[in-house]
């Protein structure tokens, strides 16, 4: 529940509630998001820290050379760019089939922890946001895209993790499948809220 769907789910959010214009924001909490999954996350399911690990995820070189590319102003040629961009749009279909076969042997015995991890996630969530935003002093208008952010549920990264870990992914499969059935009641009221 530490690390939510502000990916797949967030972006096109922002894209809808916001407009282009706040894209640039989202994606930066996502790198961020996507950063700390794998240099926190990875630390605490597998109880040691490893630099090499860290070095080697293909997610922290992702994030790092693409912050490092766009910020270089390279311009890479379309032979290069196209391939990319294409693996990009695969990555997360991929991901929601595995977490699809995932859910064929969810064991529906642990469904009070799954509804209380969906509870928790944004809650916890708004517990964390709400704070910040009096206490730093943000744009106007990036108050919003973090609530927003603060609510999402659960990540299908999660999965993949635990899945990799053997970390109960069994379990964690059904808290982010829960996650995002409840987001259909959270996401609509939070939208109604901030706008």
């Amino acid at each position: 529940m530490m690390f939510n769907n502000c990916g797949n789910m967030g972006l096109p959010l922002v894209v809808l509630a916001f407009g282009e214009s706040m894209l640039p924001a989202a994606i930066l909490l996502l790198a961020i998001s996507n950063f700390l999954h794998f240099l926190v996350g990875q630390q605490l399911i597998t109880q040691h820290w490893s630099p090499r690990a860290v070095a080697t995820n293909p997610m922290i070189l992702a994030t790092v050379l693409g912050i490092a590319v766009s910020l270089s102003g390279i311009v890479l040629p379309e032979t290069l760019r196209q391939p990319i961009h294409m693996l990009g749009l695969i990555s997360i279909p991929l991901m929601l089939f595995s977490l699809g076969v995932r859910m064929l042997a969810i064991d529906l015995t642990n469904w009070k922890i799954s509804l209380v991890g969906s509870l928790l996630c944004p809650l916890s969530g708004l517990a964390i946001a709400l704070p910040f935003v009096y206490l730093v002093p943000l744009p106007e208008a990036q108050i919003p895209l973090l609530v927003l952010f603060s609510v999402l549920p659960p990540a299908v990264l999660n999965f993949m993790v635990a899945e990799r870990y053997e970390q109960e992914p069994h379990r964690v499969a059904s808290i982010v499948l829960m996650g995002n059935l409840t987001s259909v009641l959270v996401i609509p009221a939070t939208l109604w809220f901030i706008l």
